[in-house]
Formats: C-alpha cells, structure tokens, sequence
C-alpha cells in the first residue's frame, strides 16, 4: 500500500501527458483514434486504451512516444524500432502490433488489446488470497511464453536471414494473461540482436532478479538467457516465492551468478520429479547443460502438461474470479466503445504519416536495439495497469514474493539520547541501585555488631 501510494506522489511531479487521455464516457480523438483513457506510462511512452473511429473492431492499445524526448533521434529511432519489430513479430503468444506513425508530431502505434492482467498482479491476487497457482496453469503459461520465444529466437528477415532476436526482460510484468485465458509476452521494447548483443560491463537492463547468470556478468547474449529467466518465472510460478532475493543488489546479483537452486518439489509437493528435472534444466548455470532452444523447453513442458488434459477455458475462469470486478468493468468499457462510431465524426484534420514514409529501406532495425542509452527510458515511471484505475489501494503483497527487486537496506535508525531513556528501564535501574544499596548497608551493620 505504501508503495502505490508514493507512485501516486510521484505522479504529481511528472511531465503533462502527451495527448489528451479522454475517457469511455468522454473521448478524446487523436487522428482517426478515440482515446478511452491512460493505461499506462514508462519513461519513453505513454499507453492508451483506444478505438479505431469508423472500423468494426474492439479494442486496441495506442502507444505514444513522450514529447520530451523528440530532441534526440536516438530516442525517435529507439521507438520506430520497436513499432517496427513488433509488427515482425506476428505470434499468438506475443502482442500483435498493428499500424503506427506520426501525427501532429506525436510518434505512435497501436497494439491489440489484451483485456486481463499481468503474471506480476496474478501471482500477488493467488497469494493474497493464501493460495497457490494449479500446477498446470503454472506449466500451461511457461509452456506458451516458450514457443513465443522460439519464434522470436528464430524469426527472419525479407532475405530469409535469422535474426537471433533475444528479449533479455523475460519477467512476470512482460507477461499478460487475458480473461479468456490468453497468454502473451506483450514487451521486445529491449529486445537485441545476438552478434550484436556485447556491451560495457555494468549496462544491464531488465530486472536482476530475472537475469541470467551470463546477463549478470555482462557477458554477450543469446536466447539461451531468455530461457533462463523463464525457467525463474516458472520456479516462481511453482512455488509462489521469489527464488532470488537479497538485501542489497551486490547480494541479489552474487545469488544468480551462483545459481544454487532447490528443485520446486521442496516448497511444493504438488511438483513432480519430472516437473522439477525441467524447472532445474531451464536453470542450469552450465549453459551447455541448459535447454539448448526454447523450443526444447517448450516441447518438454507440453508433454508434462498432456496428462492433466489442461484447457485453456481452465485458465480464463480462474482470470474471470481472481479479477471479476475489473473483468465486469472492461466488459462494460468494451460496449460503450462498441457504440462510439454513431457520435463522432473525424474532425481531427491533422496529417499522418506512416510509418513506411518514416522508415527508409536501409532502416537497421537490429542495430537500433542494440543501442545503449544513459538510462532505461521504459521503466522510469509507472502508472495504473489496464483496467485496475479502481485498485490502487490493494495491499502491497507478502514479503516473500516481492515483486520488484529489493532496495538498499534503510539507514540504521540514530541511537537514541541517554537523556531520553525508557522510563520503565530507568525505574528498574534505580530499584536495582537502591536494593544494592540496602545490601550494603545490612552487611556493614551485621559486622559492626560482631
């Protein structure tokens, strides 16, 4: 609760938005797109729930690169790579990116909409309610995050050339399970390619705590360290526990480079031997010892999974009683939009200009990823997830599944003064002194009189 709380502090301070956020009740039109309100804010981007004026659709999520960061192109080519890789992407388990550009000097594009909530807010609800995650659904959204891996691992050029993109923020944020039981990793914002993926010792991005032993150490990449942090997320899933945490950051980062891990089967029960021999695979220090491919990991997790005959319907009714208010409430979002084409017209005259007039021919998509900037301009700032603008009082959760990594220990408390001692000690001392003196008094008195 603290901690949602400072964000709301924060807030206050940060810059205007870039656009108008409107609301499902009262809109806001940006080129041929209805703003319904924020979804969320990074320190790069903005993220609005919207709808596309005159098409038949649901949904959809726009995405607008912050005005202040315009002066430098770094910034404008970091963004027009990630619209134009997501749209490479084209997986069922990861966010489609559909159309984007430039409006009114306003550089965007939009996604799908995924109505339902990251594994962060899934995990925490599951504990909160003293719970644990089944252990199919835990190996069914692993099983998913994998095969989106592998295609991203192995995804090619017009010219037929692998990529060998590697995402290196596998997290519990970067995946998204809808109501319906969708699975999708909704984030290549960091994504790099592998023969370009050195950098200088210390400039790591992601989140430790969901880092690869190889990552920690600065060494170079490939999708290998993608398997990694989802065996973690896995392990977590399993356990409902953090498997790497520390007082400090030097703590946490010496614990992954070691890597000494448990099997899950020792906090659950429910995890078979098979189940453990796949988790602790995925989390092998040795990487030649690790799955090889996410596709291998995948193929492994699927077999475990046949047993249980797992639907995916098993896993949207769990999303639909976990979150059944905010589900209800995205429900009714989604009809009102569906009625907004017959109340507004495109009046917003400005240009647009694709992203096709934005990007020449030798636009170096790969290259552009690979960049390193002074800070992460994707988690500087944070606002409310989808459809939880209602839940920002929810308790923060139980200290053993933290969700974000641990900060510097707080400073010692200063030793208090001696002139303002516990006055219940200074009684028991002065007692003390006096019972001592008594003593004193008695046994000179006994050897006077002998």
């Amino acid at each position: 609760m603290v901690r949602r709380r400072r964000r709301k502090c924060m807030s206050k301070n940060i810059d205007p938005l870039t656009l108008e956020a409107g609301s499902p009740e009262n809109p806001s039109i940006f080129g041929k797109y209805l703003l319904l309100g924020l979804v969320a804010r990074g320190g790069m981007a903005e993220v609005y729930r919207a709808k596309r004026l005159k098409k038949e659709e649901g949904l959809i999520a726009l995405k607008a690169m912050r005005t202040k960061l315009l002066k430098e192109q770094k910034y404008i080519d970091m963004f027009l790579a990630e619209g134009t890789l997501g749209r490479m992407l084209q997986h069922p388990n990861i966010v489609e990116t559909h159309e984007g550009g430039r409006h009114k000097n306003v550089y965007f594009f939009t996604m799908e909409y995924i109505a339902g909530k990251d594994l962060t807010h899934v995990l925490r609800k599951v504990q909160l309610a003293d719970q644990r995650l089944p252990v199919p659904v835990a190996v069914y959204i692993a099983q998913k995050s994998a095969d989106a891996l592998h295609y991203a691992h192995t995804l090619t050029d017009k010219d037929d050339n692998c990529l060998n993109l590697v995402n290196r923020d596998v997290s519990p944020s970067n995946i998204r399970i809808s109501y319906d039981g969708e699975v999708k990793i909704i984030d290549f914002g960091i994504a790099r390619a592998k023969n370009r993926a050195t950098s200088e010792i210390g400039t790591l991005k992601g989140k430790f705590s969901y880092m690869s032993p190889e990552q920690i150490r600065g060494l170079p990449l490939d999708g290998q360290t993608d398997i990694f942090s989802l065996g973690i997320v896995l392990y977590e899933m399993l356990t409902m526990e953090r498997l790497f945490k520390g007082e400090s950051e030097t703590v946490l980062m010496e614990k992954v480079r070691q890597s000494v891990i448990p099997p899950p089967s020792t906090i659950n029960k429910r995890v078979s031997p098979e189940l453990d021999e796949v988790v602790l695979k995925a989390l092998s220090r040795d990487k030649k010892q690790r799955y090889q491919t996410a596709g291998d990991l995948a193929a492994a997790l699927l077999k475990l999974l046949e047993p249980y005959k797992f639907s995916v319907n098993e896993l949207g009714d769990l999303m639909k009683r976990l979150f059944h208010d905010d589900y209800v409430k995205d429900k009714e979002v989604a009809v009102i939009a569906s009625t907004l084409d017959s109340q507004f017209q495109m009046v917003d005259t400005g240009k647009t200009e694709s992203f096709e007039s934005l990007i020449d021919e030798n636009f170096d998509v790969t290259g552009i990823m690979e960049m390193e900037v002074d800070m992460d301009p994707w988690e500087e700032e944070e606002e409310n997830d989808p459809g939880e603008e209602g839940n920002s009082d929810d308790p923060a959760p139980p200290g053993e599944f933290m969700t974000h990594d641990p900060a510097p220990p707080a400073p010692a408390p200063p030793q208090a003064n001696k002139a303002s001692m516990d006055p219940n000690k200074l009684i028991f001392t002065l007692l003390g002194v006096t019972a001592f003196a008594l003593i004193v008094t008695v046994i000179i008195i006994v050897l006077k009189k002998l």
